[in-house]
């Protein structure tokens, strides 16, 4: 039986006890004998503080069946936000309970890599399908839709304009803020060169130029101005948007990367500080053609909702980093994702066949949702893609001769013929709309899925991103998973899934570690 602890006696327990027996010292992550095994390559994860825990998450409506008779369409946002895995991961790691609110399935997901094609020359990404059984419903099929962008050596890629926009509040002086900070900017410049552009903008109680437009290989001199930040004072976020973004414009670069690095703890309390607010000037500024990373660091006091609506809309993407080894996977070893776009506002509509298909349900993305009519409008905003990207959703599929039933409407006027001759046998079509990183003009790709893709056997990628989503679900305490547990999760977790990628040898004992937690 699985079980939700009390939090606030268990995190008043921890603060005594640090308070104790650390005096408030910093501590390696508790984590399992195979974890530690792992430790030199994956990096030391930073245990939550003994401060009162008032992170704030915003709650989920998790997607459920509709039926194809009543919404043939499925419109969605892509995503490529990895910071709910590394989030969760920190709080299991933490021997904690975990928020629902933090389980964003897609994005869990999306932290991994996939075996998807590389992109013809001509071409933003490669479009994957598989088709096979659902591993936590015998009623539907499980589709995953892959896409994958290039890699890029970003030695070679256009220059950029960077600006580091940090947060040195008060509420950053832990020691798993502004010094892992300041160590993964420091990562970052290492990797810049002379013809990138630097600027650091800080904000507290105020805002602050620490140094602008210096060549990137300067590295002495960023290095500096990161080892002379201290935190103190209280957040007004907003000022500092305002600053770095006006200095991003002054070092605009035509063709350029021009990005702005948002790193705090999100714990915006003077200024704008509401989500509306923020995402009304974020809105305002990514008109600029400037784009967005955000980086969350810390514990205790996450402002996970704001992080994400600034990175949602302000055309960026959002990572949360809990360890170095995190810093430099982001910021190093993905670098190009992370700060290179390649395609932005990418849509994706599912058209579900009435003659094959009587319904579904989208795995995630439910803050990402559009409506039908989105997908066509180019004035509507969407998710970017980085260059080395991969993005990936699943869809349970209940087809016509499943026992199971999906909730409909009779209607008099509609036609129940939904005989089409030349697509009988395909089952769905999947239309991906996208614009290039310095257009305002979408192109239109497309594929139809038909009844013979079907694997009896399930392909890896499949199978794998099946094995996240269940682990998800299972945190979530999703009504749809069925009695699914999570030896049902690590029994898809085989080597064959695994490969020896140590983000999913890490993902093995992060379910573990999980089950220890929740179960009896």
């Amino acid at each position: 039986m699985r079980k939700i602890f009390k939090r606030q006696m268990i995190s008043a327990f921890i603060a005594v006890m640090v308070l104790i027996v650390s005096g408030c010292s910093a501590h390696k992550a508790n984590m399992t004998d195979s974890m530690k095994q792992n430790s030199n390559m994956l990096g030391e994860y930073y245990e939550a503080t003994a401060e009162h825990n008032t992170e704030e998450y915003n709650s989920i409506t998790e997607n459920a069946y509709k039926s194809v008779a009543d919404y043939p369409l499925s419109t969605f946002s892509a995503d490529v936000d990895t910071a709910s895995y590394s989030n969760i991961r920190r709080m299991i790691n933490n021997g904690q309970a975990v928020d629902p609110g933090a389980v964003r399935i897609e994005e869990m997901i999306n932290y991994f890599k996939y075996d998807y094609p590389i992109p013809g020359d001509d071409e933003p990404f490669s479009v994957t399908t598989e088709l096979s059984e659902c591993p936590w419903n015998k009623d539907s099929k499980l589709m995953l839709i892959g896409l994958k962008t290039k890699d890029i050596d970003f030695s070679k890629s256009p220059n950029s304009n960077l600006v580091f926009l940090l947060d040195v509040s008060g509420s950053m002086q832990d020691y798993n803020k502004l010094p892992l900070m300041q160590k993964a900017f420091k990562m970052l410049t290492a990797e810049l060169t002379e013809k990138d552009r630097v600027s650091i903008v800080t904000y507290a109680s105020n805002d602050r130029v620490v140094i602008e437009g210096v060549n990137g290989n300067d590295s002495e001199s960023i290095n500096e101005a990161l080892d002379s930040l201290e935190a103190g004072g209280s957040t007004h976020g907003s000022k500092g948007i305002v600053t770095a973004y006006e200095l991003s414009e002054k070092y605009f670069i035509n063709g350029g990367n021009n990005r702005v690095i948002l790193a705090t703890d999100g714990d915006l309390n003077i200024g704008l500080t509401s989500e509306s607010e923020l995402e009304r000037l974020i809105t305002e500024r990514k008109e600029s053609g400037v784009f967005l990373s955000v980086l969350g660091f810390g514990t205790g006091n996450i402002k996970d909702n704001k992080m994400e609506t600034l990175a949602d809309k302000g055309n960026g993407n959002y990572s949360y980093i809990d360890s170095i080894y995190e810093a430099k996977k982001v910021l190093v070893d993905e670098m190009g994702a992370t700060l290179v776009t390649v395609a932005k506002d990418v849509k994706l509509q599912v058209e579900f066949n009435p003659a094959n298909v009587k319904g579904y349900r989208l795995v995630g993305y439910e803050n990402r949702l559009l409506s039908s009519e989105d997908f066509n409008d180019d004035s509507k905003d969407a998710g970017e893609i980085g260059a080395g990207h991969s993005v990936t959703a699943l869809y349970e599929i209940v087809l016509n001769d499943s026992q199971m039933e999906i909730p409909s409407v009779d209607l008099k006027y509609q036609s129940n013929d939904n005989t089409n001759k030349d697509s009988a046998e395909e089952l769905l079509t999947i239309k991906i709309r996208y614009k290039n990183p310095y257009s305002d003009t979408s192109e239109l790709m497309s594929i139809a899925v038909k009844k013979d893709d079907y694997k009896a056997e399930m392909p890896d990628n499949l199978r794998f991103a099946a094995s996240v989503a269940e682990f998800g679900m299972i945190l979530r305490e999703s009504k749809y998973i069925g009695n699914i547990g999570y030896n049902n999760v690590l029994e898809l977790l085989d080597e064959g899934t695994v490969k020896g990628d140590v983000y999913r040898v890490e993902l093995v004992q992060l379910v573990k570690k999980a089950a220890e937690i929740y179960t009896d």
